[in-house]
């Protein structure tokens, strides 16, 4: 199943501005899960988004928000939102599989910090999304919003196409190498990942703690800062890590004055017709205004983009030295139930001594020093999010775009603006350290300067 995406005229579930319509009684947040639920009716049998579902709770939880409406008393901007979790977290009503034979009927009946807390805030979690194996080995079932013959990236590969699909207006996500960015990008929702630390974690699987991620992915930007930062402001972060600053509405446009351009390891990997769109939607930038400069601008820039084709090589270091438990136990015990891939993982994790990763650990920290000394020059960082629009079949796509938001622990942005071959094709903005809100001010703005060419 093929459906033509196009940024100007494809609109995706929205929650956020239904709002007034529950409060004056001309809908119900009962109502506006039925429709969900109709879509997901329709379109799951063929994306396969879902693992499991927990409908007669989910319609409770509306039926609950609905009486709130009634008596105008919400509990918050998100009461009676649907939203879908990725299986990646602890449910009390649900098994947490993470996409492994090895856990296939796991409960501990308990929830999560970010699933307590959203249930604390009146919201609707009707099921829990596809994710690859252990967050990043086998892809799962999950189809591609727009095309089932094509991927809907990974991990968060069912969060995307959930969104993607419309199925609901908000899933979870994490990211490690890019797994909220590019399902975001692949199935043309936005997204945001946050500043390292600034969502709670707990209850999730342990992936590499100091590059992992939990974000969100919505239909509409205002959908994702407002549940990003409700989130992160309730569950807190990760422990010892302040939460989201900034308010929970989306904030007025601000258009950048000057913006980096980086290409990173990713653009010799990426194919000349998708250069080319990202070349053109930078040239609409400065049309409007916005000085673009790259590497060879400035010899500041050209250092970072050195540094940028190092990351690659800390990653693997972080992410092999970091994963060592479980995944070495999980070997040892069970490797009949492990994919290749996490097997692989699992074995050379063992040969990384302390003293490379010590060494990771510190071009790491001078990294992000030296992202965030180029404050003083630009308003935020520009590049794609992916190699090119999703690839038919079920690799989950290059992840080398998403690798450096998570190392240097900076906010990154999915803006769901262009499109390839009829399918999406992710913007990506990189800001600075606990300015996220700064940077879904220029994500605002962004809507308007690239499908728009007049001001």
């Amino acid at each position: 199943m093929k459906i033509n995406y196009d940024p100007a005229s494809s609109k995706l579930l929205t929650f956020h501005d239904k709002i007034p319509a529950f409060l004056d009684g001309s809908d119900t947040p009962r109502a506006y899960l039925e429709r969900c639920l109709e879509t997901v009716a329709a379109r799951e049998p063929v994306i396969k988004a879902f693992v499991t579902f927990s409908l007669d709770r989910a319609r409770t939880a509306a039926d609950e928000a609905t009486t709130r409406y009634k008596d105008k008393r919400p509990l918050g901007p998100l009461d009676g939102m649907p939203y879908a979790m990725k299986d990646v977290f602890e449910t009390e009503d649900m098994p947490m599989q993470l996409g492994s034979r090895l856990f296939e009927g796991y409960k501990t009946g308990w929830d999560a910090a970010c699933v307590y807390f959203l249930r604390r805030g009146g919201a609707v979690m009707i099921g829990k999304t596809v994710t690859t194996e252990f967050a990043f080995g086998e892809p799962g079932p999950a189809r591609n919003a727009w095309d089932s013959d094509r991927t809907p990236g990974g991990s968060s590969s069912g969060s995307g196409a959930a969104v993607g699909a419309c199925m609901v207006p908000v899933a979870t996500g994490t990211q490690v190498r890019g797994s909220v960015l590019r399902p975001a990008c692949f199935n043309g929702a936005w997204a945001l990942k946050p500043s390292f630390g600034a969502m709670n974690l707990g209850g999730g699987f342990p992936s590499p703690p100091s590059v992992c991620h939990l974000g969100i992915l919505g239909g509409s930007l205002a959908d994702t800062w407002i549940t990003a930062y409700w989130l992160s402001r309730n569950a807190g972060g990760v422990p010892g890590r302040p939460s989201l600053k900034g308010e929970a509405v989306l904030p007025k446009a601000r258009k950048p004055a000057r913006l980096a351009r980086i290409e990173s390891a990713g653009w010799a990997e990426t194919p000349e017709d998708t250069r080319a769109i990202f070349n053109d939607m930078t040239a609409r930038l400065e049309r409007r205004g916005v000085e673009i400069v790259g590497r060879a601008d400035d010899p500041e820039l050209e250092a970072y983009e050195r540094d940028l084709i190092k990351l690659r090589e800390i990653m693997e270091v972080t992410l092999a030295y970091e994963g060592r438990w479980p995944l070495m136990m999980y070997a040892d015990r069970s490797p009949d139930l492990l994919g290749e891939r996490v097997y692989g993982r699992a074995i050379a994790s063992a040969d990384v001594t302390p003293e490379q990763y010590e060494e990771a650990l510190d071009w790491s920290a001078g990294a992000r020093i030296r992202h965030e000394a180029l404050a003083a020059k630009y308003d935020a960082f520009i590049t794609l999010n992916a190699t090119g629009p999703a690839p038919e079949g079920m690799p989950v796509g290059n992840a080398v775009y998403g690798e450096k938001s998570s190392v240097l622990g900076v906010p990154a942005l999915n803006v769901p603006l262009l499109a390839q071959d009829n399918m999406p094709l992710g913007i990506q903005l990189l800001g600075y350290f606990r300015r996220d809100y700064d940077l879904i001010a220029l994500g605002h703005w962004m809507i308007h300067a690239v499908l728009r060419e007049e001001d």
